[in-house]
């Protein structure tokens, strides 16, 4: 049964008890089976329960925050691409308040082999770049001219919804590549 065949009560049910199994393995420093079943099912709406679940216990626990970050990085080394997409998209959760600690996982999700990775690190930019804007900028800016194009597209459209509330702040950047054909095309 997917989340959206539960009613509405059901789903928030569902969503208190992702988010408590989660924090119950992070703080206990399980083998995390329960968030890795999160993680990689096939749910979408499943997923990013879990994803906005790793973030809210990040931001609102310092003292397993690292226990977060370390997960986060097993779990991106996963051969699963789900697992991997979930892990770029609980970085971006974290990112839109403290973007340092998660500057590693961003890199490795901007040059994952799957689509559906890169496309959560592109998402990740866009919700960071919204509500934290100072550092994910920064970190867009030195993929601007990285001599991938498709790093530069995946850059550009992780921008752009910065750009559209505070044009300023982007098109500076954008205007380095206006002559990239690749890119803006």
């Amino acid at each position: 049964m997917s989340f959206y065949d539960l009613d509405k009560e059901e789903r928030v049910e569902e969503v208190k008890r992702i988010a408590l199994e989660i924090r119950e393995e992070i703080k206990a420093g399980s083998s995390n089976e329960k968030t890795i079943l999160y993680f990689s099912d096939e749910d979408t709406y499943i997923r990013k329960t879990a994803y906005i679940a790793i973030g809210r216990f990040y931001k609102g626990n310092d003292k397993y925050r690292a226990n977060v970050l370390n997960l986060l990085a097993t779990l991106l080394n996963s051969d699963n691409e789900k697992i991997r997409q979930t892990v770029i998209n609980a970085a971006g959760e974290i990112g839109t308040i403290d973007f340092p600690p998660i500057i590693k996982l961003m890199e490795q999700g901007l040059f994952d082999a799957h689509h559906s990775v890169r496309n959560a690190g592109i998402g990740s930019i866009k919700k960071m770049s919204k509500q934290n804007p100072i550092p994910t900028l920064a970190f867009a800016q030195r993929y601007l001219h990285h001599h991938d194009f498709e790093i530069r597209r995946e850059i550009c459209h992780g921008i752009e919804l910065r750009g559209r509330t505070h044009p300023q702040d982007i098109l500076p950047m954008l205007k380095q590549l206006q002559f990239d054909q690749n890119v803006l095309s």
